[in-house]
């Protein structure tokens, strides 16, 4: 028998006595909700200890397909739908696949499984997490901080979403002709005269953003966007007030429905008139794209964008399985489901924007666009142009609100996880209900939303936008993951770890990359943002004031500076000499799971001795 740990015996299979048929999976009589790894035999409960242990006081996805789903629905987003295919047009065409194919070996899958791996291990959010080394406790505090900016500002595009939805309903569509109230005699329908304005873009600025003159013209508060802000909160609360055991349900529904949707559009957009055209464009490959480094540049940013790597939230929903769920299989899985998406999502864009480009008989290169322009210009165009046109506007218009939302409600559940593990057990605010610690979440980020629903909203949301979850920031968060992990923890020790979980080591190229390579990338690109840094303008016309630039950089250094900030500080407040704080400050905080295959010789090296104990302040 094993020491004991508030009662349970470790190192040896936990037996709790309970009601039922031999072979039935059973629930240990503590109360912990875990039926994962216990079977019932002779009558009693027979429980692996990593099963309860690790799960004690903790929900778990009902099953593995709950953690893949909600995975799929957070990394797949909109940058999936409206940046990957710009940008394979724009660098090559199929060509630009060859150095995002690279990117995702060597960038994009180490880190996305470094993090799921890490929470799963640890069984801690986002923050919590990294008490595997203490002292760079402040890349969790740095997620925290990105995850929160993405949550607030992200949310913007689904009440935009919405209030087209809303429009779709209609026929004609209101932004298909110039005879609507908000619509300036510089309105026209004919494509040739370009001094003139479209209708979609006299609804998209004049009616939805209501568009005041810069960031210092704040304007009137836009009260139908209120309600459609209001209304995307109220539904993203309700997915996630109960923890993963509601989220990992609504999931099944808001990943795979985009899915069906974007082939219902592409089967609709193939069969229009120069959509052949538009998929040549879009794949034709220009071999010479290859020696641009920008092509580079941008094949790593997008597969971080893209993946959705240094929020935190992929740590917290690998928290929630099982201990030896086989993470290195779903990383690779989900990796291709991402990659894949973006991939197939360039043949209903392009074929689209082929017909669009046909039908006003200007090159394709004239309608081309990313990001919002993309959603909310391009496309809404295109559809006016189409039979049933309000059709294939609900559709579309559905498969943001759905694609997107599901990001969004996984990225609040991931914030909310690191934030409830951050609590001290016994705390007063620890007693807090889950759902009230949620509704406080979901309205604070609403009261910060209403600067970005008056009539100068955009130039706001276009901040958050540039600098508080940029490449900049995100690279340089994945860039200290995987030196933490790899040379304070140890690339070895972590891949021995993993092996703990799932049975067997992963292959040595993930330890060289977490290592060397990923490092290395993630450096380069941010250097090369850095030394090739522009100032933000919007539209290509408006630029911003130099206090608005500013701002900016406050919000992307809020985060940044958490990681050095918080090493600073520990170290400040540690007292002996600068080797036994480091060895104290980056030495493990075990949870109680990790008890079960830790043995006695171990545990006592990695506390700390009783003569350092004296000298060093706990943090």
């Amino acid at each position: 028998m094993g020491r004991e740990e508030n009662g349970v015996a470790l190192r040896c299979p936990l037996v709790v006595a309970a009601g039922g048929r031999d072979g039935e999976r059973c629930e240990p009589s503590l109360g912990s909700g875990v039926t994962d790894g216990c079977v019932c035999g002779s009558g009693v409960c027979v429980c692996d200890p990593r099963a309860v242990l690790g799960h004690a006081g903790r929900q778990t996805w009902s099953s593995q397909m709950d953690f893949i789903m909600s995975c799929v629905g957070f990394a797949v987003g909109l940058g999936n739908v409206w940046r990957f295919p710009y940008l394979c047009y724009k660098n090559g065409g199929g060509v630009f696949l060859l150095p995002y194919a690279l990117m995702v070996f060597i960038g994009g899958i180490p880190v996305f499984f470094l993090e799921i791996a890490l929470g799963q291990f640890m069984k801690q959010g986002g923050v919590s997490a990294w008490n595997i080394a203490p002292l760079f406790k402040g890349l969790g505090l740095a997620s925290m901080v990105i995850v929160f900016f993405c949550n607030t500002y992200y949310i913007l595009i689904l009440a935009w979403g919405l209030y087209f939805l809303v429009h779709s309903f209609t026929y004609p569509l209101p932004w298909a002709s110039c005879s609507q109230e908000w619509n300036t005699p510089n309105c026209t329908l004919d494509f040739s005269r370009s001094c003139m304005r479209s209708p979609i873009m006299e609804f998209w600025e004049r009616k939805v953003l209501r568009l005041s003159g810069g960031l210092d013209e704040v304007g009137d508060i836009n009260n139908s966007m209120v309600l459609c802000l209001l209304a995307t909160w109220v539904i993203v609360y309700f997915c996630i007030w109960k923890g993963v055991k509601s989220t990992g349900k609504v999931v099944y529904f808001t990943a795979l429905f985009p899915y069906l949707v974007l082939v219902v559009l592409f089967v609709h957009g193939i069969s229009l008139p120069g959509a052949v055209s538009g998929i040549v464009y879009y794949l034709n490959p220009d071999w010479s794209k290859l020696r641009d480094a920008q092509v580079w540049i941008d094949a790593a940013t997008q597969i971080f964008y893209s993946y959705a790597i240094g929020l935190g939230a992929l740590t917290a929903l690998g928290s929630y399985n099982r201990f030896n769920n086989n993470c290195y299989q779903d990383a690779f899985v989900l990796a291709l489901i991402n990659s894949g998406t973006s991939f197939f999502a360039g043949f209903v864009v392009f074929s689209v924007l082929g017909f669009m480009a046909a039908e006003q008989g200007v090159d394709i290169s004239k309608v081309a666009e990313s990001g919002p322009g993309l959603v909310f210009i391009a496309y809404p165009k295109a559809v006016t142009l189409m039979p049933l046109a309000p059709l294939w506007a609900v559709l579309f218009f559905c498969m943001l609100l759905v694609l997107g939302l599901d990001s969004q409600f996984v990225g609040v559940e991931g914030f909310i996880t690191g934030l409830l593990d951050m609590l001290p057990p016994k705390s007063y605010f620890s007693s807090v209900r889950r759902e009230v610690v949620v509704a406080i979440c979901c309205i604070t980020c609403f009261f910060i939303d209403l600067s970005m629903v008056t009539e100068g909203g955009m130039y706001v949301f276009q901040l958050f936008d540039y600098y508080s979850a940029s490449g900049i920031t995100l690279l340089w968060q994945a860039f200290w993951e995987c030196v933490v992990v790899a040379w304070v923890y140890g690339a070895d020790r972590f891949m021995d770890d993993v092996a703990r979980m799932i049975g067997y080591r992963p292959l040595p190229y993930m330890k060289w990359c977490w290592s060397y390579i990923t490092p290395l990338v993630c450096m380069g690109v941010f250097l090369f943002h850095v030394v090739n840094y522009k100032p933000l303008v919007y539209n290509g016309v408006y630029v911003y004031p130099w206090w608005g630039e500013t701002l900016g950089w406050a919000l992307a250094l809020s985060s940044m500076l958490c990681i050095p900030l918080t090493v600073l500080y520990k170290l400040l407040h540690c007292k002996g000499s600068l080797t036994e704080r480091w060895r104290y400050l980056t030495t493990p905080v075990w949870g109680r799971h990790h008890l079960e295959f830790l043995p006695p010789e171990t545990e006592v090296k990695l506390l700390p001795s009783s003569d350092l104990s004296k000298k060093h302040t706990p943090i």
